[in-house]
Formats: structure tokens, C-alpha cells, sequence
């Protein structure tokens, strides 16, 4: 089969694996891109056949339909460990052979997705600019000349580039949103402990986060569903928040008020154009005082957790200096001499500014930020490599300090062209809720139309409804209603015996049919494994037109099965049919 042009994005490769794909082809396809993109500062070490070979070998036999990620290549940052590989942080004379890989390496592979090499990175994860490093700055695969974003800048430019269909970052004071945001894409900033850092070598390991980048909001919220959950190894782990999902039919947005774009004015008309564009959309946007949250972010590397980062590498420091590049050991310099005392202060004076923070979730559903507030060139890093640095940290370092969840987005592009991208945040544990958000501005849809089903909605037309023998499935896995509806009129509606229950199939027909009234329900990842398993034949899972034109996965019949089920078409729908079946 030929890849050449197969967008790399999950549903593109599920779709050339239904029609005969094979893992091992999409591994020699990668390294095909590879070598036209020609880029020798994008990876820093990358998987050979023997190391791939394992993961290829327990794919086989397998379907697209029994692994969420099936076959689907993923590249991860330098400071993520991955046990055939060696782990560096960009800096050669730190380097080391993990004996294992990071939990999340784990749980991607388990997934059915495969590691194609680790990328460069701003030298142990200290930098938003994408430059620190020996091995070179990896080319902006958007916009040439301007730099790539870091700290996890090769990470960003393998997915920008259409090498992988997802890599990995990490993300402290902005890593995995500022290089989406330069490079066109959507990067996942999760809640802090929502994904294990266990394996991944620490900036400030009491607020580092493993990042996502990916070309769609839902291939983004497709690893999230995999790389989630609780660790015991990681001591920063923790279990997901219960916290409200639903998206309000018109969400009130808090966005920074009395903004000062001087630095560079047409970045902040491409601000006021997103905001505009979001408020058409029909989001109530409300300007608020953002002051606290500057606040926090000046914290970060003007107080003591720059500290922590010199506590993560402390044996190197005290060995050989000169191992660190120049702008990381200048940047690290400037932890020496803090004290206990500052460290207890800083802490304090961040729970205050938490404190206010967190009022803003009585007043806002969900607040919206530009990424960076301008997209520099390579030259203009070089001249100052510090402040330059510093201010495109100015709406990101605060996040993991004040405990927000955040999803990088693309937006309309600066009138000169260069990428600009906004930030939405919510409060810890909203990552679902920021995914729904980010599907509706993604899908160009306005707030409150009908949203665009996700992957793990489901339609349900019979047994499943609300208050029927089966809709117990879907609640024990945490499943809840979104909306009824009904499907295209072009649906012919049929019953058939399984056990004790009737059952109903739907057949798309080509020579007309009805309108058969659904359910959409949106059950948890987690809860999809075992829902499958319950199937019977001759139903299984496809693509179902609803009435409106949008397209959602449900139950389908086989069309074989047809002679030996009952036409109920002429009922209308299943529980009319329930109220009506003696007749």
C-alpha cells in the first residue's frame, strides 16, 4: 500500500489498516519523511528494526478495532525514558541506558502504538525557546527562520512535519503549549499528576507534567484516554478530580484584561481577532484581572523552583560545569545562594495567589489566554537568549503553580503569516471538559449547536435507551446522556432474538428508509474495553448518519442478517415497537 501522502493522524491510519496496512510499512514510511526532512537536530536517537520488532510481533493477529492506538507512530522527548534507547536531556556527558521505560512508554505500547526515536529538547527542560541545545535547534517545520518552540521543540516538529502522529513533551513552564502554538498544533498540558512521571527525568519534579502534541483535538484526547490514570511509582501521581464535564450551551470565558501588546502588535491583532472569533461563536467572553496569575508566574524562575531544578542535576553541577550549555548553567547560576527561608516565603506568598486564582471558577467556566505573546526569530533569541525566553513564558508559567489544566490550540494566523495560538484553562481535573471545547472550536461549530459526537460517544437505538434491560452497561461505566435524537432517514430498523431480549438492528439502505430515534451517550475510555466485549453478533460498531448531517459511532447490523430478523421499520422505533410488538 502507498503511505506517501497518508495523513499521519489516528482515524488516517486506522483507516489504512482496515484496507490492509501494516505496522512494518508505516515504520519504513516514517523513515522515508525522515530522510526527505533531512533535519540532523530533530532526533537524537532513533529505534532500530530489532527494537521495534517485539511490539510488531504482538500486533500481529491483532485488529484496529482491539487497540485504541493500533500501529499509530509516536516520537518522545530526551528526558523520557524508553529502556532500548539511551536517555540524555541534550546534554552528551549526562546521558544514561534506563533499565526501564517510563510508564507512559508503557502504556502507549501496551496500546498498540509504536516509538520511532527520541527528539531534542532545550537541555534538560530548562527553556521555552527550543535552542538550548548541543545538538542544534530543530527547524520550525511551519514557519522557517522563526525558532521551534522548546523546552520540547523536537517533539512539536516531528508531529508539525508529519512524521509522527503524536509525540510526547513535558511540560513545567509552558513546554508543551509553546512550541504548538509556533507550530500550528494542539498541545495537551494535563492536570498535574493526571499522567505519570514516573521514568521521566525531572526539571522540577513537583510540577512537571508529560505533555502531548498532536495534529487534532481528538487524536489528542485518543492518548489522553491511554496515557491517564493513577501510578503508585510515581510519588506526584494522584486520581483524577471528579470534577463537572458538561460544556455550558453559552460557556463564560474569563480572558486577561488591559493587555499590552506593544512587543508586538500584530500578534495582539491576531488576539483580538480570536477573541472575536470565539465570541461569534457564541462563548460569552468577560475580561478579568489577571494579576495574581502574572504574579505566580514571576514565581517560578524569580523564586526558589529554579532551585529545583538545580536540585535535579546537582551531581553533574558539582562534577564539570562546562557539560551544561552556556544559557542553562547561566540560568541554573542564579539558584545558588537560595535559602530554606526563601523557599518557605515563596510557598506562602503562592498559596495566597492561589487563593485568589481560585475564585475565578465562581465567576468563569473556563479561562482563555494568548499562548506566547509574540513568535521570535531565530536572531532575536540569539541577541538575548534570557529575555526573550522570559516573556514567552508570560501566559504559560503559571499553570502547573496555581494547579490548571490546559489545552494549546491553534488560531488565525498573524497577518504576517507566523502561527498564533491560545491557551484555554480550567481548574484541576477539567481535561475532559477542555477536550469538548477544544472539538467545538476545532469543528468550526458555534456554542450550544449540536457538538460534533466525539470518539467515546456511542448511538443507541433499542436495548441500551434509557430505562431498558441494557442501559445498565452504560451507566456501570460511567456513561451519561447527552442528547436524543434520531438518525438520516435512511435507516431501515429490524428486531432479532438474543436470549431472552429482542434486539434491534439498523441497516443503512440505499433505496430510502426512516428516521429511527437514538440516544447519544458518552461513556469514559476506560469503560470502552469491556463494553465491546459485550456484542453480540450479527451487530457491531460503525459510522451512524444522524439527521443533522453529523456522523456518530453505533450499532450497525450485518446486512446478511437481514432474513433472519423481523422489519420493524414501519413501528418508527424501538419503543414504540416494545409498546406495539403483539400487533
Amino acid at each position: 500500500m502507498n503511505l506517501a501522502n497518508l495523513p499521519f493522524t489516528v482515524p488516517a491510519l486506522r483507516g489504512a489498516y482496515a484496507q490492509g496496512a501494516t505496522p512494518r510499512q508505516v515504520w519504513d514510511e516514517f523513515r522515508r519523511r525522515l530522510k526527505a526532512w533531512d533535519d540532523p537536530a530533530l532526533f537524537l536517537s532513533l529505534a532500530e528494526e530489532a527494537h521495534l520488532e517485539p511490539i510488531f510481533a504482538a500486533l500481529e493477529g491483532r485488529k484496529p478495532a482491539d487497540l485504541p492506538l493500533f500501529g499509530v507512530p509516536f516520537a518522545l522527548k530526551d528526558n523520557i525514558d524508553w529502556a532500548p534507547l539511551p536517555t540524555t536531556a541534550a546534554c552528551p556527558g549526562f546521558a544514561y541506558k534506563p533499565d526501564t521505560s517510563a510508564t507512559v512508554v508503557d502504556k502507549l505500547i501496551a496500546a498498540g502504538a509504536f516509538p520511532v526515536g527520541k527528539t531534542n529538547l532545550d537541555q534538560f527542560a530548562t527553556g521555552l525557546v527550543g535552542t538550548r541545545s548541543p545538538y542544534g535547534t530543530p527547524r520550525n517545520a511551519v514557519a522557517p527562520g522563526f525558532i521551534p518552540g522548546g523546552s520540547s521543540s523536537g517533539s512539536a516538529s516531528a508531529v508539525a512535519a508529519g512524521l509522527v502522529a503524536f509525540a510526547l513533551g513535558t511540560d513545567t513552564a509552558g513546554s508543551g503549549r509553546v512550541p504548538a502554538a509556533f507550530q500550528g498544533l494542539v498541545g495537551w498540558k494535563p492536570t498535574v499528576g493526571l499522567v505519570s512521571t514516573s521514568g521521566v527525568f525531572p526539571a522540577c519534579r513537583t510540577l512537571d507534567c508529560v505533555a502531548v502534541f498532536t495534529k487534532t483535538v481528538d487524536d489528542a484526547r485518543a492518548v489522553a484516554a491511554v496515557v491517564e490514570g493513577f501510578d503508585a511509582t510515581d510519588p506526584y501521581s494522584r486520581p483524577r478530580k471528579k470534577t463537572k464535564t458538561a460544556v455550558p450551551v453559552r460557556p463564560r470565558i474569563g480572558i486577561p484584561q488591559a493587555m499590552d501588546w506593544t512587543v508586538d502588535p500584530v500578534y495582539g491583532r491576531a488576539w483580538d481577532k480570536t477573541v472575536a472569533d470565539w465570541s461569534a461563536r457564541g462563548a460569552d467572553l468577560v475580561p478579568f484581572d489577571a494579576s495574581p496569575l502574572r504574579e505566580a508566574a514571576r514565581l517560578l524562575y524569580e523564586g526558589p523552583w529554579v532551585a529545583e531544578r538545580l536540585a535535579a542535576v546537582k551531581p553533574l553541577w558539582d562534577r564539570d560545569l562546562e557539560l551544561f550549555h552556556p544559557v542553562t548553567r547561566t540560568v541554573l547560576k542564579t539558584a545558588e545562594g537560595r535559602t530554606a527561608v526563601d523557599t518557605f516565603q515563596a510557598y506562602y506568598r503562592l498559596e495566597g495567589l492561589k487563593r485568589k486564582a481560585e475564585a475565578q471558577w465562581k465567576e468563569f467556566d473556563f479561562l482563555l489566554f494568548p499562548t506566547t505573546p509574540t513568535l521570535p526569530t531565530l536572531a532575536q533569541v540569539e541577541a538575548d537568549p534570557i529575555g526573550v525566553n522570559s516573556l514567552l513564558g508570560t501566559w504559560t508559567n503559571f499553570f502547573n503553580l496555581l494547579d490548571l489544566a490546559g489545552l494549546a490550540l491553534p488560531a488565525v494566523p498573524a497577518t504576517d503569516g507566523r502561527p498564533f495560538g491560545v491557551t484555554l484553562a480550567g481548574p484541576a481535573g477539567s481535561d475532559r471538559a477542555l477536550f469538548q471545547v477544544g472539538q467545538i472550536w476545532e469543528s468550526g461549530q458555534a456554542f450550544g449547536a449540536p457538538v460534533i459526537p466525539g470518539p467515546t460517544v456511542i448511538a443507541v437505538a433499542g436495548a441500551h435507551l434509557k430505562g431498558l434491560p441494557l442501559n445498565g452497561q452504560l451507566v456501570d461505566r460511567g456513561a451519561r446522556l447527552l442528547e436524543e435524537t434520531t438518525t438520516a432517514a435512511k435507516y431501515g430498523l429490524y428486531a432479532f432474538r438474543d436470549g431472552a431480549l429482542d434486539k434491534p438492528g439498523l441497516v443503512r439502505s440505499n433505496d430510502g428508509g426512516i428516521a429511527v430515534p437514538v440516544e447519544l451517550w458518552d461513556m469514559p475510555e476506560e469503560g470502552w474495553g469491556s463494553f465491546l466485549s459485550l456484542i453480540p453478533h450479527p451487530l457491531g460498531l460503525g459510522k451512524v448518519e444522524l439527521a443533522d448531517g453529523r456522523w456518530v459511532t453505533g450499532f450497525l447490523m450485518e446486512s446478511s442478517h437481514i432474513t433472519h430478523s423481523r422489519d420493524i421499520s414501519s413501528f418508527g422505533g424501538w419503543r414504540a415497537y416494545l409498546a406495539n410488538r403483539e400487533l
